[in-house]
């Protein structure tokens, strides 16, 4: 099989490519440049698409004795990745580029790309797993290792795209297990640092970066009654659950911390108060995809049992779901069982029955039983 392994320049896909080699398959590795600007050096576990990463991939692709390629996706990735990140915060929403990526670049862009040269698949260090059912259609399910698993941030991926997708890390264990392996074939990448954080924000700062791209103006703060308790520089810089940066002159009556709970851009107001009204019982998602065929219940819009996530490494929370065509185009309603904790429009809220990855939705609107007054929190 032809396979062309994304090449991030990290330990995962160096020894996923690895692998690939020795499963016999004819492999040919390839670095995506997704920045216009690469920095020379990554900052510790920050950043990603530095000359540093570039170069590293093509040591361990001399090592591996495979064909080495730097391909320039940095206008589709400012596009489909960087902006759609602006736009969404300038809405009051809480995106997750991740998703985004691996949605429109790595398994849209990239793949689109390998098949047209003639490739079967694209090879990444994803901790997930492809499963074939018995009728021979894929279907996603999590990694051996929970703690790594990936699963979520593929949720995005289609029956076609699952089709053409190889994921050698899928039974490893553990990262330690990747890094020993990756020291013993002689890949210089075996220690090198995790990236963590959005890779294009290298500093970690979000609220600064958007600063420079969003016209931001101060606003009020308001409490659960609609009293002002404060004011902020730009509403579009918080997201729901946030705690930091509030900088309030009136503090609680039971002297307890507080936390947004509500973003209104609109009005450029953000309502903040006490932790247990982040409680969330029920989601709304748009932009609803199944990874993989569908279960039989999404064309027939009756409920079914899944457990609902909606952070990459959040825990799953029982649920009962149903897809709601009433307004025309498919909407997923989710019911928590357990009330969930800081859901903000905008992040993507991913379904599972067992380890198998059902399919996704981007949450538009987040309700919650303990705030009447405030019924519907819509991005």
């Amino acid at each position: 099989m032809r396979v062309l392994a994304a090449m991030s320049g990290g330990v995962d896909s160096a020894v996923a490519a690895a692998r690939a080699v020795e499963a016999g398959h004819d492999v040919v590795g390839v670095h995506l440049a997704l920045s216009r600007m690469p920095g020379t050096l990554r900052t510790g576990s920050r950043g990603c698409c530095t000359i540093e990463d570039s170069r590293d991939a093509w040591r361990a692709c001399d090592i591996l004795g495979i064909p080495y390629y730097v391909w320039d996706f940095s206008e589709r990735f400012k596009e489909d990745v960087v902006d759609d990140f602006v736009a969404e915060y300038a809405a009051g929403r809480t995106p997750n580029p991740c998703m985004r990526c691996n949605e429109r670049i790595k398994f849209a862009a990239l793949l689109e790309k390998a098949l047209a040269l003639g490739f079967d698949a694209v090879c990444t260090g994803h901790y997930a797993k492809v499963v074939q059912d018995p009728d021979g259609n894929p279907e996603l399910h999590r990694a051996a290792d929970w703690a790594k698993d990936q699963s979520y941030v593929l949720g995005v991926l289609t029956h076609e795209q699952l089709k053409h997708s190889l994921f050698p890390l899928a039974e490893t264990p553990s990262k330690a297990e990747v890094r020993a392996e990756a020291e013993r074939r002689g890949l210089s990448v075996a220690n090198k640092p995790d990236s963590h954080d959005i890779c294009f924000i290298p500093d970690g700062d979000t609220r600064g970066w958007l600063e420079k791209r969003i016209e931001m103006s101060e606003g009020d703060i308001l409490d659960v009654d609609g009293e002002r308790i404060g004011s902020h520089s730009g509403a579009n810089a918080f997201t729901v659950g946030q705690r930091r940066g509030l900088k309030l002159g009136t503090p609680a009556a039971d002297g307890k911390p507080r936390f947004v709970l509500e973003i209104r851009p609109k009005q450029n107001e953000v309502v903040v108060g006490p932790e247990h009204l982040l409680a969330i019982d029920e989601m709304r998602g748009i932009k609803v995809s199944w990874a993989g065929l569908p279960i039989p219940e999404a064309g027939t819009g009756e409920e079914f049992d899944c457990m609902a996530q909606v952070r990459a490494h959040g825990d799953p929370v029982a649920a009962r779901a149903r897809v709601d065509t009433s307004d025309g185009a498919p909407h997923l309603v989710v019911r928590l069982v357990e009330p969930m904790r800081g859901v903000a429009p905008g992040q993507t809220v991913v379904l599972y029955q067992g380890t198998r990855v059902l399919g996704q939705a981007t949450i538009d609107s987040a309700r919650s039983a303990l705030r009447p007054d405030l019924a519907a929190v819509d991005g």
